[in-house]
């Protein structure tokens, strides 16, 4: 029998659960609205419960969870979660762990993301790539020799949190113009006052206003990933998140982009590509999480 684990995708406005085999097969699914205000306690109590519906037999045998922000090197702690309110040094795995009863570990959402696009994705046929997440803020996750790069402390690979424009919007990081704060879905709203999807709907009717956004957006996109390209050298850049749907739209801005300004030493072959998991990514990734800690890698708790 396959093992079952348990993938949590936490977000702001949602948690999406998924109770998974060790081949990807998702066997039952869940997703419930993030309590508002969302402060540790009651999120963590809607986790439990959601827990208990998409594995009311308790067939999983571990957790793995995706937080809105930086994780500790161990899995153990959210560090910090920008858009929830007092997620400072949170212990998630050990809560978890000690309210389920089963062995528990923790990343960066966008990691787990990028861990799901590897496995079942997108990103399966490289071994060095990055993605970037589109959606309210703007994620990443990198990939070096087929294993995801978290670096010394467990938080590399805030992609979207590089400088782009020094005297840019003022970013919630504590930087200034980072490329967040140009191709999230906040900053979409703040400099047209549409949703992604309208200005997306726009576009596929021929739009003159909507494709003028895309091209400048996709020039913005391309200038922020020429930075990743010359210190990476990856083999695939996988576009994900919400804002991706209109992929198409804002891709050829984007490589012109980055022709212009990336040596073809640096990006010979270089793929451009969208995800695909849509937003199952993030669960399916944290189940990933799970499998890879406490059992491919023959460790336990």
């Amino acid at each position: 029998m396959l093992t079952q684990v348990i993938g949590i995708d936490l977000g702001g406005t949602a948690i999406k659960l998924g109770r998974f085999t060790s081949d990807g097969s998702c066997l039952k699914s869940l997703t419930v609205v993030t309590p508002q205000p969302a402060t540790p306690e009651a999120v963590m109590g809607v986790i439990v419960d959601a827990i208990k519906e998409v594995d009311p037999e308790g067939s999983a045998v571990a957790i793995g969870v995706g937080t809105p922000g930086p994780a500790d090197a161990a899995g153990r702690v959210a560090k910090i979660a920008i858009n929830l309110p007092q997620w400072w040094n949170i212990p998630v795995a050990d809560i978890l762990s000690a309210k389920i009863g089963k062995p528990t570990i923790i990343d960066n959402d966008a990691n787990c993301a990028g861990l799901g696009e590897a496995w079942l994705g997108a990103g399966r046929f490289y071994k060095n790539f990055i993605l970037l997440t589109l959606g309210t803020g703007v994620g990443g996750a990198i990939f070096i020799d087929g294993k995801l790069f978290t670096g010394r402390f467990g938080s590399a690979g805030e992609l979207g949190l590089i400088n782009l424009i020094p005297d840019g919007p003022q970013c919630k990081s504590g930087n200034q113009g980072s490329l967040e704060q140009h191709t999230s879905v906040i900053a979409i709203r703040r400099r047209t006052g549409k949703e992604p999807s309208e200005l997306g709907a726009l576009a596929e009717k021929g739009d003159a206003k909507a494709l003028e956004f895309w091209q400048e957006y996709g020039k913005y996109l391309g200038i922020g990933v020429t930075s990743l390209l010359y210190v990476l050298t990856p083999e695939a850049v996988v576009i994900g998140g919400g804002v991706s749907a209109s992929f198409e739209f804002f891709l050829p801005s984007m490589k012109t982009e980055i022709e212009q300004r990336v040596m073809p030493t640096s990006r010979e072959n270089l793929r451009i590509i969208r995800a695909q998991l849509g937003n199952r990514a993030g669960m399916l990734g944290a189940a990933k999480l799970a499998l890879e800690k406490f059992f491919e890698d023959g460790n336990g708790e």
